[in-house]
């Protein structure tokens, strides 16, 4: 593991950008920025043109490493090439922003009121390429719908079990149980949450920190005893559905958490913007949401 990379992640002034849209959220975000379905005909077509998208945010002026310390790359991106370079290698050498691969496979049908994550059959053989390609770390992502105890212990426990393996491969993981914004019992579920994740970190080392991608919650500050655990090496925060003036606003509440948004990050970019114009609504978001992640 590069040092560099470590400290970046770990006292870096900034946030991590999410490109990892994948399967059934590609086309939605692909619709967000001005390409219909029915301007591709196979899935091929589909990464390809998602692909031209975030190699269109990545190359940008406005994007790097004075505020985006980290970028959340899909399996096909890291696989793919941005002017010649494989995309972690451009990621590093030409912006100095770490590469991190998001390793889950989807998710499960909704029991106990949780989706967790799709077997990982394939994680060996991915963790080996991603080193390869000089990933640095990973993220996988599951859901809490309601407040379901025994739901909730077993996406905590999977996230656990799967980032001890990571870290057994050297790399660091990025653990996302995501708590649905739409919830109506939400507080009652990042209570258990919180609960559980300490319960959890009991037995992880300092000597191997791992970090969290975890919802804004509804209450301010709610998160600060995992923040400031001396196991996790930074916490981050998904903006779940929120738009990025309202995922800004609950940031800033939140001392010591930063930012790692995905929709509310490319907010407003469209295929057909001239190169100017996206440019310039990329510097918005990104200064918008740096400034949220400093507070």
């Amino acid at each position: 593991m590069s040092l560099r990379q470590y400290q970046q992640m770990k006292e870096g002034r900034g946030f991590v950008a999410a490109l990892d849209q994948s399967g059934g959220s590609t086309p939605r975000a692909l619709s967000l920025y001005g390409i219909s379905e029915d301007k591709y005909a196979s899935e091929e077509e589909m990464f390809d043109l998602v692909h031209e998208m975030r190699s269109r945010i990545i190359t940008d002026k406005a994007f790097d490493s004075t505020k985006v310390l980290a970028a959340i790359l899909f399996e096909q991106t890291m696989d793919r090439t941005i002017e010649g370079q494989l995309s972690a290698d451009y990621l590093w050498r030409e912006k100095g922003i770490v590469p991190i691969l998001k390793v889950d496979q989807g998710l499960e049908k909704e029991e106990n009121g949780v989706q967790l994550m799709k077997p990982l059959d394939r994680l060996d053989a991915l963790l080996e390429r991603a080193k390869e390609r000089h990933i640095w770390g990973t993220k996988m992502r599951s859901v809490i719908k309601k407040a379901d105890k025994e739901g909730i212990r077993a996406i905590v426990k999977q996230q656990f079990d799967v980032g001890r393996k990571i870290q057994a491969r050297g790399l660091v993981p990025i653990l996302e149980p995501e708590v649905d914004i739409h919830a109506k019992d939400r507080k009652k579920i990042e209570e258990i949450l919180r609960e559980e994740i300490l319960e959890e970190l009991k037995s992880i080392p300092e000597s191997q920190p791992l970090m969290f991608k975890l919802t804004l919650p509804v209450e301010p500050d709610y998160y600060r005893e995992i923040i400031e655990h001396p196991s996790v090496l930074r916490v981050v925060a998904l903006s779940g559905g929120f738009t990025r003036e309202e995922a800004n606003e609950q940031l800033v509440k939140n001392r010591g958490l930063i930012a790692s948004f995905s929709r509310a990050l490319t907010e407003g970019l469209a295929k057909d913007q001239t190169d100017e114009e996206f440019s310039r609504m990329l510097e918005e978001s990104i200064n918008s949401i740096y400034e949220a992640s400093i507070t």
